[in-house]
C-alpha cells in the first residue's frame, strides 16, 4: 500500500491512492488553509468509521442480518496541546431492522478487537454505543 501526496500550495494537499482515488486535504484557516479539502484528523475519524462500519456490515450479513438502515457517528476527543492528537474515539451505531442485540454487540465487538486494521494502527481508546430501531443498547461495548 502506498499513497501520494502533492503539495498544492499554502497548506493544501492533494494525495493519490493504491485504490485510485483522490484526496483534497487543507489545514485551518488559521494556519493558512482555505477549506479547500477534509483536514487530515478528519481524515482519521472517518477512516475508523469506515472500516468499522465495513467490517460490521460484512459480519452481519455473514450472520445472514441485513439492517433496514445503518448510520455510524464517530466522535474523537483531542488534546489540547500540540501535538493535538486523540485522546478517546467514541463510537456510536445507529440499526433499524429486524436484528437480535446479541447479534449486533457480537459484530461490534468482533470488529473492535480483532478486524478494523484502522482502529488497531491507533494507540487511543475507542469506545462504542448503539442503538437499534431507536432503542439504546444498555451498556458501552
Amino acid at each position: 500500500m502506498k499513497a501520494n501526496i502533492t503539495w498544492n500550495g499554502k497548506v493544501a494537499f492533494s494525495g493519490d491512492t493504491t485504490s485510485g482515488h483522490e484526496i483534497k486535504m487543507d489545514g485551518a484557516e488559521e494556519i493558512g488553509g482555505q477549506n479547500a479539502g477534509v483536514r487530515p484528523m478528519e481524515l482519521l475519524l472517518n477512516a475508523v468509521a469506515g472500516c468499522t462500519g465495513i467490517h460490521v456490515i460484512s459480519i452481519l450479513q455473514k450472520m445472514r442480518l441485513e439492517p433496514t438502515s445503518f448510520h455510524l457517528e464517530v466522535e474523537g476527543k483531542r488534546e489540547a496541546k500540540p501535538p493535538k492528537e486523540f485522546t478517546i474515539i467514541q463510537l456510536h451505531f445507529e440499526f433499524e431492522g429486524e436484528l437480535p442485540e446479541d447479534k449486533v454487540i457480537r459484530a461490534i465487538k468482533l470488529t473492535n478487537e480483532k478486524y478494523c486494521s484502522v482502529a488497531h494502527s491507533l494507540n487511543v481508546p475507542i469506545t462504542s454505543t448503539y442503538s437499534i430501531n431507536g432503542v439504546h443498547g444498555k451498556e458501552p461495548i
